[in-house]
């Protein structure tokens, strides 16, 4: 077993809340980016309530929220008379979550990493004028990648974020610090629900195709490889603002949906 009740440096950072945002829900964030991207380390005794309070800066209330939302993902486990402890092993995650591709994918006994191909502004395609509700003449930012796990290509992604007043109408923040995030090693979406950006009404679409040559030349097969593509179309402030595709390579291995009776 593991305790660190020390002040965490992962959780001295700035809480970042979009306009509109609860305060749980920055928490959920910082906490679930914490465990996933190994900061808090599997079987570590995070500090208690009061601690993460006023580490974070906010009251408990939101911070009891926050965890006990951990624990429904399974991103937590409660001892009793202890305290509230990362599980010994993370949930996969799914598809019927708003997540960015490279958790989606993501294998614990693997290493992740995301790969940055090129970031331009270009005219937009039909793809995403019709998902981000862009006029067809309008430019649009489009930042490719290669995920790759212990160094082996199993994806490309491919994030699409209008330009100019469509985008700074919307979120001033993002197109100020779009520049910047879009050379982190990262998905876009990752580093901007690392900033505390929110997106909601999500939407996500699967369908399996022939790879291509452009794409099976960045995941090393040949064009006429099936592959699976995954769209992402989210909205931030009522507003589409998010359009992503992920090539998923063949042999990569399931894709889990959790499903509930409405019954």
């Amino acid at each position: 077993m593991t305790t660190r009740l020390e002040p965490h440096p992962f959780l001295q950072q700035q809480l970042h809340l979009a306009v509109g945002q609860p305060i749980r829900v920055a928490i959920y964030t910082r906490l679930a980016e914490g465990i996933r991207s190994g900061a808090f380390r599997l079987g570590e005794m995070l500090p208690r309530e009061t601690e993460l309070s006023a580490m974070l800066g906010v009251s408990r209330t939101p911070v009891r929220e926050a965890l006990l939302l951990l624990e429904e993902d399974g991103l937590l486990v409660t001892r009793r008379g202890v305290g509230r402890f990362v599980t010994d092993s993370l949930p996969r995650g799914g598809l019927e979550q708003m997540r960015p591709f490279e958790v989606v994918l993501a294998n614990p006994t693997m290493t992740m990493t995301v790969q940055p191909v090129r970031f331009e502004l270009e005219k937009v395609t039909d793809f995403v004028s019709n998902r981000l509700a862009l006029d067809p003449t309008a430019n649009a930012w489009i930042r490719e990648s290669v995920l790759l796990q212990d160094g082996s290509p199993v994806a490309t992604v491919q994030e699409h974020l209008p330009a100019g007043r469509y985008l700074s109408d919307v979120s001033v923040r993002i197109a100020s610090e779009l520049l910047e995030i879009a050379d982190e090693p990262r998905t876009l979406l990752a580093s901007m629900q690392a900033n505390g950006h929110v997106f909601t009404n999500a939407v996500c679409q699967i369908v399996a195709t022939d790879a291509g040559p452009t794409r099976a030349k960045l995941l090393n097969v040949k064009p006429s490889a099936a592959v699976l593509i995954i769209t992402q179309t989210a909205g931030h402030c009522g507003v589409p603002l998010y359009a992503a595709k992920c090539v998923v390579a063949p042999g990569h291995g399931s894709l889990s949906i959790t499903q509930h009776n409405p019954n």
